[in-house]
């Protein structure tokens, strides 16, 4: 049984939709990512199914349950949110109890719970503390404990990192990707943060203007990816895009003045000739002149002790981004001269940005 399913799912504020006929699966137990840009409409997606905004058409099942009309108390979940909201005239130990109180639970019971959560959290030192008296990275480990106390039926997580320094995020992946680990609860988690998203998801659902863009195993995306849009937005640095034409008959793509023979490449049937060449930074590399895809002048290069990417200009305007061992010589101005694999090659029709290669 899915723990959560979206049938369906549209919002839309007046005339303006924003979520566009969303269908998605979610197994019990699954750690599932929603991944974006700003205004793409996944943090409107993750309130809806919160039940703090208000589903347009379509159905929302949790498990196995329809709860469109359902208010947040009565859907069994739990949010955590980017801003922690917790009470400050209140200790640590009252913001973790305090749903459990208005449900009426016993105190026996909700000291076991408080204390058992904040025994997983590392956070029992500060159980009589205030917020203020706490650092960021505690303040959400308080957030997470008052939503596991609750026991759900599904966590749900609103960019929950994206205040705290990149130490700390670091720190709380790990101890978020822990606590799925050990509770093995089924959540939703929703991030700007593509590392976050990597890191942490059985499956990544990229999100593009409302619409799912692609639903897949983090692996899957990053070296299959569906659309243009999906192999810009996933991958650090970004996936290189280069427009080029493409001619069936003979096996080959032209791009930048070029011929690059196509030999083994599978494509799709459709027709375009107009198409986008894709290559990720670490399936290039350099080699003798006469034998280069790309040649160019290195005017970049950012030398970060376990990676070097070096950025080269390539007909005039462009950049390419290209991964060099890390402990490689170069310097701005050296003539760089690269190629790639046929088999890392990604194919996008220009048009529709649809994958062409399979």
């Amino acid at each position: 049984m899915a723990g959560i399913a979206l049938k369906k799912i549209q919002k839309s504020y007046g005339a303006l939709r924003v979520i566009h006929d969303i269908d998605i699966e979610i197994e019990s137990g699954e750690f599932l990512v929603l991944v974006g840009p700003s205004g793409c409409g996944k943090s409107t997606l993750l309130r809806m199914i919160a039940g703090l905004e208000e589903i347009s058409s379509g159905e929302l099942d949790i498990e196995g349950r329809t709860v469109n009309l359902l208010p947040p108390a009565e859907r069994n979940i739990a949010m955590v949110f980017q801003d922690y909201a917790l009470y400050p005239h209140m200790s640590v130990r009252e913001n973790m109890s305090f749903g459990l109180k208005m449900r009426g639970s016993e105190q026996r019971d909700i000291d076991n719970r408080v204390n058992h959560a904040a025994d997983i959290l590392k956070i029992q030192d500060y159980l009589d503390r205030r917020p203020a008296q706490l650092s960021g990275g505690q303040r959400q480990r308080v957030a997470m404990g008052r939503a596991i106390v609750r026991e759900p039926a599904a966590f749900l997580f609103d960019e929950p990192l994206s205040n705290l320094d990149a130490a700390l995020r670091v720190e709380m992946r790990l101890e978020i990707a822990k606590l799925h680990r050990r509770m093995k609860a089924t959540t939703v988690y929703v991030t700007h943060d593509q590392v976050e998203a990597m890191t942490l998801a059985d499956r990544i659902v990229v999100m593009n203007g409302g619409v799912v863009e692609q639903i897949g195993r983090p692996l899957d995306l990053y070296h299959k990816p569906s659309s243009l849009f999906v192999a810009r937005f996933i991958g650090s640095p970004t996936m290189n895009t280069i427009p080029a034409s493409l001619s069936r008959p003979r096996g080959e793509a032209q791009v930048l003045g070029r011929t690059i023979k196509l030999d083994g490449l599978e494509l799709a049937s459709n027709g375009a000739e107009d198409i986008v060449l894709g290559i990720r930074p670490e399936d290039l590399m350099q080699c003798p002149a006469e034998q280069a895809w790309f040649t160019g002048e290195l005017m970049v290069a950012e030398k970060l002790g376990s990676q070097t990417y070096g950025y080269i200009e390539i007909g005039h305007t462009r950049m390419l981004a290209v991964e060099f061992p890390r402990d490689q010589e170069m310097s701005v101005g050296d003539v760089m001269h690269v190629r790639g694999g046929i088999s890392a090659l990604h194919l996008f029709d220009a048009g529709s940005g649809k994958r062409l290669s399979l």
